[in-house]
Parts: C-alpha cells; sequence; structure tokens
C-alpha cells in the first residue's frame, strides 16, 4: 500500500469548520494559531469526545467569533497534513475538516479564542486575501455562499 503521505504519529483528528453565510458575504477570522497563523480561515476546531458534529461546529463559531447562526447542512469534508516544526520530517497531524453551513442569527463578530480578527467577506474579495491554504478557503467559501444563495432561490420559488 502506498501513501501520499508518512504515517501520521496520531490517528485523524476529527474537526469542524463553521461556513456562516449573512447577506451574500461569508464569516472568516485570522488565525492565531498554526498551521496558517496569521491568514482568514473559516471558525472552527475539534469535535470533543460525546460532541456532535454541529454541536462542535456552533461551539467553535460561538467561542471564536462571538455570532450565533443556525446550522443548515453539512456540505463538505476535506484533510489538513500538518507537520510539526520541532518533529521529524515524516511526523504531521492528520485533521479530518466537516464543513457545516449556517446562516447568521444574531451577533457582530469579533476575534474571540484561536481568532486574532473575524470579518465578513463577499465572494469577489476571496481572491485577494491571503488564506489558509491549507483548509482551501476559497473553494469552500464559494461553494457555501452558491449553497446558500440556490437555498434562497428555492426559499422563494
Amino acid at each position: 500500500m502506498s501513501s501520499d503521505h508518512s504515517p501520521s504519529p496520531v490517528g485523524p483528528v476529527a474537526a469542524t469548520l463553521a461556513a456562516l453565510i449573512h447577506q451574500d458575504r461569508i464569516l472568516l477570522i485570522r488565525r492565531a494559531n498554526r498551521p496558517d497563523a496569521g491568514r482568514w480561515a473559516f471558525p472552527g476546531g475539534k469535535i470533543r469526545a460525546g460532541e456532535t458534529i454541529m454541536a462542535a461546529a456552533h461551539r467553535e463559531l460561538a467561542e471564536e467569533t462571538g455570532v450565533q447562526g443556525q446550522a443548515m447542512q453539512i456540505f463538505d469534508a476535506l484533510d489538513v497534513f500538518d507537520r510539526e516544526p520541532s518533529a521529524t520530517p515524516l511526523a504531521y497531524s492528520h485533521f479530518i475538516l466537516i464543513a457545516v453551513l449556517f446562516r447568521w442569527q444574531q451577533g457582530e463578530p469579533q476575534a474571540g479564542d484561536d481568532a486574532l480578527d473575524a470579518r465578513w467577506f463577499s465572494n469577489a474579495e476571496l481572491d485577494s486575501l491571503d488564506v489558509a491554504h491549507s483548509f482551501d478557503v476559497v473553494r469552500v467559501a464559494r461553494r457555501a455562499l452558491t449553497l446558500a444563495a440556490n437555498q434562497d432561490q428555492a426559499g422563494q420559488a
């Protein structure tokens, strides 16, 4: 069996990311921690033992932005491999990120736990951002914006 990555010191870790939409914009945070510290990404984090995907996404959204949203659906999943700088070249962490689409309910974004900043961005602004490449931010953000727009159109029909 061959692999693109060397064995992880620990099995994959499940985590969520919250793609929160409000008025055709998506909420992103500037990450305080690695991987991709200082770059724009989604609010999110590890799923705790006994916690559901949706509960973890709600918790992380509130902790990192102070905003509340209504979870609509799981819409994507991606692998993130992060090599620890002090580790051997073969050691890395493997995260499986589960993307949850949210609709804004209340609150103004404020950087909280694990975030340096929290702001709304339009689709057009995504290309000019210094985004966290390991999280495939632009692709996932555009998919979330499209899903939300399609749901809006279906609701108006």
